[in-house]
Formats: structure tokens, sequence, C-alpha cells
């Protein structure tokens, strides 16, 4: 069915604040999962709600949760989302992290005690489109093994960086895994088969079930460069975050489990080091050299085409995860 951006936000919010979730934290929630809606990122938006309730209703959130801040030296802090869901917590690092690099040049902001974080381009593009350059880097539950290994070590662990230029911003985004693994959470709720090369199953055999995709091992994107690439942001991010290894973690997709507790870290740095106007000089020159090249699309640029046709016209939602939301919302998430 088509839904309007405001029908998207409305349905995430009723079905969170259904699970019992503060509307705060429920309201800014549903912010970002009707946003990635609009960007076609399905795999982040509307499908996440039955999740995120199944976890408030088995205290795998805390569900009032309030922030705590700790400040470090002069230019970082420590954000501790304290068990609640993680997006008003980014949403606060974000802001943070800009203040601190509009004072200092670089800010550096760890949320620890978090839960799974959505698109990771959204908090960064927010920072972009303030100025600044930013990186965030996250670690998700274990779903992919170590070079030469075959159990789960490390999760998918995202990052995401975004430039500032004169319109909207370059953002790269990306799960370190082959795709991520919202993907396959998607497939299984529409009855929907994945592609070889996505996953494997807890045996180590290829698979084109999601559901046993989401009982496996995810592959990493570039073999054993992925795998080290999502080892860097692990070894980032708990480190300095204090949060919990990913191996630590229950599963994101199991109802039941541990709080994750799991980790991100995000790093906004003030453009002007070599210059006042050096860095957008030198990033408009790249832009221009792109430009010659017919076939070439900047990194960002499709999702921000898809958000602007999403917000005039709305967008194309599954039925199956709207009838789930709408039922969660009548028994209040009780079956």
């Amino acid at each position: 069915m088509n839904l309007s951006y405001p029908e998207i936000l409305a349905l995430a919010n009723s079905g969170l604040q259904a699970a019992g979730i503060n509307s705060k934290s429920a309201y800014e929630t549903a912010q970002f999962l009707a946003l990635a809606e609009l960007d076609g990122l399905a795999s982040h938006g509307l499908a996440r709600v039955s999740q995120y309730a199944a976890h408030a209703k088995n205290g795998r959130i805390e569900l009032d949760s309030k922030l705590r801040v700790r400040p470090f030296k002069t230019a970082a802090a420590l954000v501790d989302a304290r068990d609640g869901l993680a997006f008003p917590a980014l949403r606060f690092a974000t802001d943070l992290s800009v203040n601190l690099a509009s004072k200092n040049g670089l800010g550096l902001v760890a949320v620890t005690n978090s839960h799974h974080f959505g698109v990771a381009g959204h908090y960064v593009e927010a920072a972009a489109r303030a100025g600044y350059v930013s990186l965030l880097f996250g670690n998700t539950p274990a779903a992919m093994p170590m070079v030469g290994g075959t159990k789960a070590i490390f999760g998918t662990n995202p990052l995401a960086a975004a430039f500032p230029t004169s319109s909207d911003p370059l953002v790269i985004d990306m799960s370190l895994s082959a795709v991520a693994r919202g993907k396959l959470l998607v497939a299984a709720k529409n009855g929907q088969a994945i592609p070889e090369g996505w996953a494997l199953t807890a045996d180590g055999k290829p698979t084109t079930d999601p559901q046993e995709g989401l009982k496996g091992l995810m592959l990493p994107l570039g073999g054993d460069k992925g795998a080290l690439l999502a080892l860097i942001v692990e070894l980032l991010v708990v480190g300095l975050s204090g949060s919990r290894f990913s191996y630590e973690a229950d599963s994101f997709f199991d109802p039941k489990g541990n709080r994750p507790r799991i980790g991100q870290l995000i790093l906004t740095i003030d453009t002007g080091l070599a210059g006042k106007s050096v860095f957008a000089s030198r990033i408009q020159d790249f832009i221009k050299v792109l430009s010659v090249d017919a076939g070439t699309r900047l990194p960002g640029q499709r999702r921000f085409q898809q958000r602007a046709t999403g917000f005039r016209n709305g967008v194309t939602v599954s039925d199956v995860v709207v009838e789930e939301i709408q039922t969660g919302i009548r028994q209040s998430w009780t079956e």
C-alpha cells in the first residue's frame, strides 16, 4: 500500500508506544524509521517496529530510559543510552559532536549501553548539512566470522561518512557484510527467497532461505578485507565506549535475550584545518571531475532523490508489515 511520510510516522509511533516505550523515545525512533522508508531502505523502516516492540515486551530495552552524559577532556564525551532505544542517544550524540567540533575543531562522542541504531548515514548526513565532515561506526550482535573462522565473532558493524558540499552532502553508508542483515528480515516477513551469496546456514552452507540466514552467518563484504574492516570497527567502538563485544550481545532478531548494550562512535570534524575555503574548493573540484563521467552517481544521490519523491508522492510499504503493526497496536503486542 502507499503511505505518506506523516502516515508512516504515525503508524511507527503508535506501534512503539503500544509496546510501552515512552512517548519521546517512540516518536524520535519513529522519525528515523519513517525517513528510512522514504529513502527506500525498508529493512530499517517499519519492519523494525515489531522487533523493537518484542524487545520492549521481553525486557531487552529500558522503556523509559534517560540518557547520561560524561564529558571527557575538551573535545570528547561518552553518552550512556542506559539500555534504551538507540535513536534518541545517537541523535543527541550527533548534536553534541557538532557542538564540540564547532568549539574545538573535533568532536568525538561514544555511545554505550545502546541498541540497534538504524541507518548510519542519517546521523552523519545531519552533521554534514551543518557543514562538518562526520564519521560513524557501530558494532552489532555477532553475525560474521573472523578470517579463517567458522563461528560468528563480530557483527555486520556498519560505518558511514558524510562530506558537506554546496548542495546535498556526499554520504557513504555501508554494512560490512555482503548486504545489510535487515534485508533478510524483510525477505523473511514477505516470504521471499534471498540470493545465494548473502548468507550461510548455521552449519556453514550457502542458503537462499532468509530464516536460515538469520540463524546462521552473514558473508563479509569483499571476503577477508571486509572481515578485517569489521574487526577495526569492533575494536574502536568497544574499546572507546566500554560497550559489549558483538559476541556478547544476543541477536536483534530474537525477541528474547539479553540487553545488547552495544556501542557507537561518532567523530565530527571542522573543515577549516587547511584554510577557511580550502575544503569546499577541493570537494567541488572533485565533483566537477566526476560529473564528466556520465555514468557516475555521487554517494547518497539516489537516496536523496527517492526521499524527495517519497515526500511528494508517498511510498509503497509492505502490507504484511503494516498489518503486523496494526495488529500489535490493537492487542498491545500481547500475542
